[in-house]
């Protein structure tokens, strides 16, 4: 019975098998007309996910009955949102790097932001969408400056409290030994909020894709979010489901390739199992 646990090893399989479950969960509970309206259909949805990005039709068969366009016009569409998605995570994750690491730096400044800040930060940023759609129009930008602000917090205060955070002794010791401001930024400050800058760009990445799908429900003439607004106009369920599937995974695809970046860059900090063993 032990070789049926969960481990490392076989985790995969498990993760496999949890997902298999839930589909055949799923399409049994959506099987009748009333129910699929509410909760969509797992085989239409696949379909649909087919017909955006394949170039050739199906021809009607019994899974499909009326058969699958295939008309792929998914591209532009996912194009437009994953460069919003990009941009916004990319310029949020900049301007909280360097804003953290100022205001942790200087304890006047952040002694006089702090309740502005924490307002800025407190407000719902999505009432914002409006505004952003006004100065810049309704193209990429304005999505892109509503994702910002969502990313933006995240990164801020992660790398504000992972700079703060910094072992007295160790940042005694660099002083002693005549360290400067600048090789106590390299050598200390930053490695110690790093830890905590990639633990808010996961969250970060999942926000950014929230911007970008917001601000194209306000107002936009493009993109996966434009697509399912469309089908929530028509209650296409399955066409909605479709949209929020592929979003789902090329933020995962993002969120691991940030993780890629993580293991590289932290290779020098020890994993759980390394320090149980030390």
């Amino acid at each position: 019975m032990a070789t049926f646990r969960p481990t490392e090893r076989n985790a995969r399989a498990w993760q496999v098998g949890l997902l298999v479950v839930l589909l055949l969960a799923w399409h049994l509970v959506s099987r009748g007309d009333k129910a699929a309206f509410f909760l969509g259909e797992p085989i239409q949805v696949a379909g649909r996910i087919w017909s955006w990005f394949l170039p050739f039709a199906v021809p009607p068969n019994w899974l499909f009955p009326e058969g699958l366009p295939g008309n792929a016009d998914i591209y532009r569409h996912l194009g437009t949102t994953l460069l919003e998605t990009v941009l916004a995570f990319g310029i949020g994750t900049v301007l909280g790097l360097a804003c953290g690491l100022w205001l942790a730096l200087a304890p006047t400044a952040s002694l006089i932001l702090d309740p502005y800040i924490k307002a800025a930060n407190s407000m719902p940023r999505v009432i914002l969408a409006p505004i952003f759609a006004l100065w810049f129009g309704l193209g990429i930008w304005s999505k892109v400056a509503l994702a910002v602000t969502l990313v933006f917090f995240i990164v801020f205060f992660n790398v504000y409290q992972g700079v703060r955070e910094v072992s007295p002794v160790v940042l005694a010791n660099a002083k002693m030994l005549g360290a400067n401001q600048r090789q106590l930024l390299r050598t200390v400050y930053l490695p110690s909020a790093t830890s905590w800058v990639f633990s808010s760009l996961h969250t970060s990445v999942g926000l950014a894709f929230v911007g970008a799908v917001v601000g194209e429900y306000l107002g936009s003439a493009r993109g996966v979010g434009y697509l399912i607004l469309q089908a929530e106009g028509t209650f296409d369920v399955n066409t909605v489901f479709a949209g929020i599937v592929v979003l789902t995974v090329f933020a995962l695809a993002l969120d691991g390739l940030v993780g890629r970046v993580e293991k590289r860059l932290m290779k020098w900090q020890p994993r759980s199992g390394e320090t149980e063993k030390l």
